[in-house]
């Protein structure tokens, strides 16, 4: 699936503003959907560039994505990044799962 192929049309609540998404910004928004209260990482969901989908998704759309700085053991300890999603959201298209969006 190319990134093109990922689009996502979402009611922000409670407001009801519309936006669309697209590509990896999509993808990234689905994923941290999806994973609800866990969040995301990097290195549980790999993606090339997870920061500047974070930054995008909230200084052009506006959402609340909390960034959770975890630190880890091993030979190459050190800290990374878990991202989740504070905002309450419907789902009226997803590209990747449509038997799971919602009519509008």
């Amino acid at each position: 699936m190319t990134d093109a192929a990922y689009t996502a049309t979402v009611r922000l609540l409670p407001d009801g503003h519309l936006i669309t998404l697209s590509g990896r910004l999509a993808w990234a928004f689905l994923m941290l959907k999806d994973a609800g209260e866990t969040g995301c990482t990097p290195l549980d969901n790999p993606g090339p560039r997870w920061s500047g989908y974070i930054h995008k998704l909230r200084t052009v759309y506006g959402l609340p994505v909390e960034t959770i700085t975890v630190v880890h053991g091993g030979p190459f300890a050190g800290r990374h990044a878990r991202y989740v999603l504070r905002s309450e959201v419907e789902i009226l298209h997803r590209s990747d799962r449509p038997e799971r969006s919602v009519a509008a």
